[in-house]
């Protein structure tokens, strides 16, 4: 019997392809990062044919230091970073153009004549989702408009789409397979949350064929996605039967199956999601319904989200841009020789604001500056901008479900700062709680793959492979917490209406 499940977890910034056993343990895992590229202010791109090297370079690795064969790996599970476009040409393999990230704001304008056309709320009351620069439809629009070819390609049948985990599909599959899932899809603007399927009306808005969309599958699927070609970077057949966009997947990582539960995932963004059920929860609040897994022929079990553009990649901008730490772990030691921020508040709308804001306009801040602060300031400025962005979305979550969080699951690379994780629990006034397993996301697509083929038996089987690491428990007054909140809050006042997206 096949030991390991392999999960490629394509994110914004890298690639990693990770090997998981019966115990739900990390075993094997390589990473490689690729370029961001961004060729005008607003601008996010990533090439796809790095990303597709990158994949096969990551595989190779993990598998080759194990000393592993494709014999025994039981299935692969995808999960990739969502709302990212890619278009390609069926026949060629060859995108059109390179893929255009989450964070990419060029389509404001799309976003804003959608709104003033009237045709924002029929895309909330379908997708569960606002216009915004966000989502795929926009960037699909874009390239449609703007790339030489495309357009008359894609109404002839050879321009498709997809996000990165399509993308991979396709090249994991020689071409096989142009595939995708529901929680993939519901991050497009095209999909009905209800029917689970393209919608002729979203498409038109955007002026999309639908022959462009891949086939929308359940998150956990023991057939339908194939198997890699024997060529390929595992030199031989897997069955691939998990595909989760990267937050969903650490909602199933993090065993976030019952309503009412949540985590937040600390990556180049924040992303908090509340596990709503079968219940499909609209939000009046700012938040996103989405689709949080389908495994096999269940129904769908939705969420709500609160999605935060910029935060683990303030930190980046902090040692890329700044140049006042070496790494992004030096800025825990530089924001601890300090005990508060000194006044500063840095918002971080490098992208404009996301959850609860949905505001294009806003473009990041530093503020409270005076000749007392130094570099130790912003660093732990920082720090807390990604505290109280999290607090904005968990106090819209509340708003809308009524439901109280008694503690926070954590997961993603800034939870190893334990400074910044105690300045969370502080903010928000509630325990946080990281697991052993800190890649859930890698976990979660691991999970998904593994219950399609019975390597693991269902959900009780997954909780009981769930372990606490560290907790953070509130040490701040209730009063320092409204007061810092407040100034928080203003501070976010200073960052809107700086751009024109007329």
């Amino acid at each position: 019997m096949a030991d390991f499940v392999v999960a490629i977890d394509q994110g914004t910034t890298s690639t990693r392809c990770m090997l998981f056993d019966h115990e739900g343990k990390e075993v094997g895992k390589y990473q490689l990062e690729h370029e961001q590229i961004m060729p005008k202010p607003g601008w996010v791109e990533h090439n796809p044919v790095e990303i597709w090297d990158r994949t096969r370079s990551v595989v190779q690795s993990a598998i080759n230091n194990k000393m592993i064969t494709a014999s025994d790996i039981a299935a692969l599970g995808i999960t990739n970073q969502r709302e990212t476009a890619v278009v390609w040409n069926r026949r060629t393999g060859r995108p059109y153009y390179n893929a255009i990230v989450w964070q990419d704001t060029r389509t404001d304008r799309i976003a804003s004549a959608l709104e003033r056309e009237g045709k924002g709320d029929v895309i909330r009351q379908k997708a569960g989702i606002p216009p915004a620069t966000y989502f795929s439809a926009g960037k699909i629009q874009w390239i449609l408009e703007n790339v030489p070819g495309a357009r008359a390609d894609a109404e002839a049948g050879d321009a498709i789409f997809g996000n990165t985990d399509s993308w991979l599909l396709w090249n994991l599959t020689g071409g096989e397979k142009h595939v995708t899932d529901v929680t993939n899809a519901s991050r497009t603007m095209l999909m009905n949350l209800e029917t689970l399927d393209w919608d002729d009306e979203l498409l038109s808005f955007f002026d999309i064929p639908r022959q462009m969309l891949p086939e929308i599958l359940p998150s956990s699927d023991p057939q339908q996605y194939g198997h890699t070609r024997g060529t390929g970077p595992f030199d031989g057949e897997i069955a691939i039967t998990g595909d989760l966009g990267d937050q969903q997947a650490a909602m199933v990582g993090q065993v976030c199956l019952d309503p009412g539960e949540a985590k937040n995932t600390y990556g180049t963004g924040n992303f908090l999601l509340l596990n709503t059920g079968t219940q499909l929860v609209r939000s009046a609040n700012g938040l996103l319904s989405t689709v949080c897994y389908q495994f096999g022929d269940q129904p769908p079990v939705y969420a709500l989200e609160g999605s935060i553009a910029v935060t683990g990649s303030a930190v980046q901008w902090l040692r890329d841009q700044l140049r006042i730490i070496g790494s992004a772990a030096e800025s825990e030691s530089l924001a601890r020789q300090v005990n508060d921020s000194g006044g500063v508040y840095f918002v971080p709308a490098f992208s404009g604001l996301f959850a609860p804001y949905w505001r294009s306009d806003a473009r990041g801040a530093i503020v409270g500056l005076s000749r007392f602060n130094t570099a130790a300031h912003i660093a732990r400025a920082t720090l807390e901008s990604i505290c109280y962005q999290s607090r904005d979305v968990v106090e819209a979550m509340e708003a809308d479900s009524g439901v109280h969080l008694d503690v926070l699951k954590v997961d993603g690379g800034i939870t190893a700062n334990s400074l910044c994780m105690q300045l969370q629990a502080d903010v928000l006034g509630v325990d946080v709680s990281k697991p052993v397993v800190a890649e859930t996301t890698a976990l979660g697509a691991a999970y998904a793959a593994g219950l399609g083929v019975g390597f693991w038996s269902g959900p009780d089987q997954l909780r009981h492979h769930w372990h606490e690491d560290a907790r953070w428990t509130p040490s701040s007054s209730e009063a320092d917490r409204e007061a810092g909140y407040a100034q928080w809050k203003k501070a976010v006042t200073r960052t809107l209406d700086w751009v024109d997206v007329t």
